[in-house]
């Protein structure tokens, strides 16, 4: 007969119990990085990722498509891709936390090891915000890729801009470096490299067809191609917006300013475009802001691309 000493024994052998898988992980990853060494976990694989986001999206299609929930859709499927976007503004500002403290300890190196390694700990630190902002990019880029394919037109965020900083693969030297780096990284973002072409139309003009064949005979001619555009969410912008995410062209939105230009808000949009220093222009069918706009470029000179007299297909 076997006691039930002997039965514990076995039972206590063949598989750990929750406490000890707790120590376990608690052994292996129960410390806050940075107090004694960097975080040496990888990053996410790019082809894990990627995937994981597809399936994200793939699911709430499934689960909503055909129910009463499917009008609020677009919206869930939104606040997807914003949950990447906001969390890698939020790293982003931490980054500029980085950025102040690591000035703080340049000014007060003393030649001492203490404030050395301080120094040293927090470009380390810098450099890993900097990947994992990146991640985060990349989670949310693949996000926006997905509710394209969805909803068939573009992610945007409701506020502020979108944008994509490359991976920091050099070796950092030092903090000067460091922080040199990052304020030319954050000036290209800002402001992309390449040839500036302007583009607008009316809310009313839907010939999305026509637009992509116009703006794909532009970006042949000009493969480093910079998309202008007054960022109006329907009709002939929002194609061109559309375009300019699906042929991965980097954009710059102008906005009106309603608040501070109240009507003339489209015309001074105009005025700022146009000081961007275009190549060309773009024009569909539209309004008299669309005109403004041609008859602005025509005077400095720049190059129309002029469609508003061809007739709808």
């Amino acid at each position: 007969m076997q006691n039930a000493s002997d039965h514990f024994d076995d039972e206590g052998q063949s598989e750990p119990g929750p406490t000890a898988y707790l120590l376990q992980e608690m052994q292996l990853y129960g410390y806050r990085p940075f107090d004694d060494e960097p975080d040496a976990r990888p990053l996410p694989e790019a082809r894990l990722a990627g995937g994981a986001v597809a399936d994200m999206f793939d699911g709430m299609v499934a689960a909503l498509i055909d129910t009463r929930i499917e009008p609020d859709l677009e919206d869930l499927l939104w606040q997807l891709v914003n949950v990447f976007h906001r969390s890698a503004e939020r790293i982003e500002r931490d980054l500029d936390d980085n950025e102040q403290a690591q000035k703080r300890l340049q000014r007060e190196q003393d030649g001492s090891e203490v404030r050395s390694v301080e120094l040293e700990r927090s470009i380390c630190e810098g450099v890993s915000m900097i990947e994992r902002r990146d991640t985060m990019e990349f989670f949310r880029d693949a996000a926006a890729d997905q509710f394209r394919i969805h909803m068939r037109k573009a992610w945007t965020p409701r506020s502020g801009s979108r944008v994509n900083h490359k991976a920091l693969t050099s070796a950092v030297i030092d903090s000067r470096d460091f922080l040199d780096k990052r304020v030319r990284e954050k000036a290209r973002v800002m402001l992309p490299e390449g040839t500036r072409i302007g583009f607008t139309g009316g809310t009313d003009c839907n010939e999305h067809a026509a637009i992509w064949a116009a703006l794909d005979r532009v970006h042949a001619r000009y493969t480093d191609m910079v998309l202008l555009h007054g960022a109006t969410p329907t009709g002939a912008e929002r194609a061109a917006a559309c375009w300019a995410d699906a042929r991965r062209v980097p954009q710059v939105a102008f906005r009106p300013d309603w608040n501070r230009h109240k009507k003339a808000a489209p015309f001074k949009r105009n005025d700022l475009l146009l000081e961007a220093l275009p190549v060309g222009l773009v024009i569909f069918p539209g309004t008299g802001i669309q005109d403004n706009l041609a008859d602005k470029a025509r005077k400095l000179g720049i190059p129309l691309w002029d469609f508003r007299d061809r007739k709808p297909v």
